[in-house]
């Protein structure tokens, strides 16, 4: 009688557990999140983290770009078995404001160019709208990279133990020899697609210390609770060392100032001269013109502009906004192509 009351007894605890188990499943729980977390549509963002940094409104479109033979993409979907860097970025630049995102992956590409293929097969219905002319450009491209580290404190926990002996030294040295201190540092690079110009670059860094032999001490339920890495061991440090880097980056860009070479504009042969390379007055070594092509620095241009009434402000040879205008300007006076540019027809016309 006794044994049959048992079994009903275990039987009817066993219920009640599995019923716990169902019962404390949770949808949105914060143990589970990492800094990234929410949603974007749009422009519009829900449950986004208040410390990421955002913008009034987008400064360009930008594509994302993984080195996926380098060494940390490696360990990061393999010996980690985290997805690619670039599901995590894309929720954290749409939710800032600061860039568009256009698709760029292999997957993706694929997916849309089989959907071309399926409408000039003809398999599309009419009004599928899939022409060409449709794809919207990339201003921007960036890169991601990740150093991972892993500190672990068990040298330690011996001596602590070998120091207290007894019961207590075996308890400190238990919790001090599981405890390990995960980091990870990660950067960003932006390049301006049209110019290969590097326009950003940026580094984050995050750690996060698991003291995990309070699982062995306390039992496996206190454990999994403590234990910070029980559910993503490094996913929630790299999600936190990119979204450091992403904020240091849009700081930056708040402030942005394009570089530019004194005298030369960029690509225009640099100031440090070599023996026998271009003068630092000029866009081209001596002799490397093509016939009628005229040799002209943009300082010069600029002086020659001011001359004939297309205000460009100081000359400084770096070619900014107001020359651009200037350029179009002359450009559009002398019937030439409007590049805002100074190309060669601009350069023959100002040497007039």
């Amino acid at each position: 009688m006794k044994i049959a009351q048992l079994s009903i007894v275990a039987v009817a605890a066993a219920a009640l557990l599995s019923g716990c188990e169902t019962t404390n499943m949770k949808m949105g729980d914060a143990g589970a999140k990492t800094v990234v977390t929410g949603a974007a549509a749009g422009g519009n963002s829900t449950n986004t983290n208040s410390a990421l940094e955002k913008c009034d409104s987008p400064l360009g479109t930008i594509s994302l770009i993984e080195n996926q033979s380098a060494g940390w993409y490696t360990i990061l979907t393999g010996e980690y078995r985290l997805p690619p860097t670039s599901n995590l970025l894309r929720i954290l630049i749409q939710q800032s404001n600061c860039f568009i995102v256009v698709e760029r992956s292999a997957a993706g590409m694929n997916a849309m160019n089989r959907e071309r293929a399926l409408q000039q097969g003809g398999e599309m219905r009419q009004g599928s709208n899939f022409g060409k002319g449709q794809m919207v450009s990339s201003d921007y491209g960036m890169s991601p990279e990740i150093v991972f580290s892993q500190n672990d404190a068990g040298g330690m926990g011996m001596a602590l133990g070998g120091l207290l002996g007894g019961r207590g030294g075996a308890v400190l040295g238990g919790l001090a020899a599981g405890t390990k201190t995960r980091e990870a540092s990660a950067m960003l690079t932006m390049i301006d697609n049209r110019s290969g110009v590097q326009i950003a670059a940026s580094e984050g860094s995050a750690s996060k210390t698991d003291f995990g032999g309070m699982a062995g001490l306390l039992g496996g339920s206190a454990g999994g609770g403590i234990g910070g890495y029980s559910n993503t061991p490094q996913g929630k440090v790299v999600a936190a060392a990119f979204m450091d880097a992403y904020n240091q980056m849009v700081v930056a860009l708040r402030n942005y100032k394009a570089q530019s070479v004194k005298g030369q504009g960029l690509g225009g042969g640099g100031r440090l001269g070599v023996d026998g390379g271009a003068a630092p007055s000029q866009t081209s070594a001596p002799g490397a013109a093509g016939a009628g092509a005229v040799n002209m620095s943009m300082r010069d241009a600029q002086t020659k502009l001011n001359e004939l009434g297309f205000d460009v402000g100081r000359p400084d040879g770096a070619g900014g906004p107001k020359t651009t205008n200037a350029l179009r300007a002359f450009q559009k006076d002398r019937g030439i192509p409007v590049t805002g540019r100074l190309d060669n027809a601009t350069k023959s016309e100002l040497a007039k």
